[in-house]
């Protein structure tokens, strides 16, 4: 199986119009288009996660005056999508098709492909202390690294084939409920990854 975009470039910055922070303040939020191909016999659904694994572990650090956060600082994921149940002969999700703009405190019911269900993405939790931003985030809600944050993150959207129409996962489920009911079900799985960083010295990678 194999799957491209063609917003960006694989493993080259994404542009700003795909994220929720630019250096000047919030960006466009579009999802990026995404096909995909070479689908394993069998498949009866798709599940699609958009995961950032150079997060910060420390958040406090995010945005803090006076303060870089070096390339070294130990990394955690941090999760930008998670959608399950994508029909099986689904090839194709257009740009902004389920995202276009930020939506203060979250999406209640995003937009997407027909019979598809999205989780809740990690700006749950990361703006949960912010009076003007905290809700239930979901779908698709893209880069917004921290600027002062010295390492380029990537972004790496992995598509995975299923051998099951229906997903059991909760009503609000997140990335982990998705990757654990999964297990036994996977027939094929794809990915791309871009870039995206706000610090104008960010390592390249």
């Amino acid at each position: 199986m194999r799957i491209h975009s063609d917003s960006f470039e694989p493993g080259r910055p994404i542009p700003a119009t795909y994220a929720v922070g630019t250096r000047d303040g919030f960006g466009g939020n579009r999802n990026p288009h995404l096909a995909w191909d070479d689908v394993p016999a069998g498949t009866r659904s798709f599940a699609l996660l958009c995961i950032d694994p150079d997060a910060p572990t420390d958040p406090s650090l995010a945005g803090k005056a006076g303060v870089e956060i070096p390339v070294e600082h130990p990394r955690g994921s941090f999760v930008h999508w998670a959608v399950v149940d994508l029909p099986a002969e689904l090839r194709e999700i257009a740009e902004g098709s389920a995202s276009d703009g930020v939506t203060k405190g979250g999406k209640r019911n995003p937009p997407g492909p027909a019979g598809a269900r999205q989780g809740l993405n990690d700006y749950t939790g990361w703006f949960a202390g912010d009076a003007g931003l905290a809700g239930d985030w979901f779908g698709y809600d893209g880069p917004y690294p921290p600027p002062n944050d010295l390492r380029t993150h990537r972004y790496f959207f992995r598509l995975f084939a299923l051998d099951v129409a229906r997903l059991d996962v909760p009503e609000r489920f997140t990335a982990g409920d998705v990757l654990r009911a999964m297990q036994g079900h996977v027939l094929a799985e794809a990915l791309v990854w871009g870039s995206y960083a706000l610090h104008p010295q960010a390592a390249a990678v």
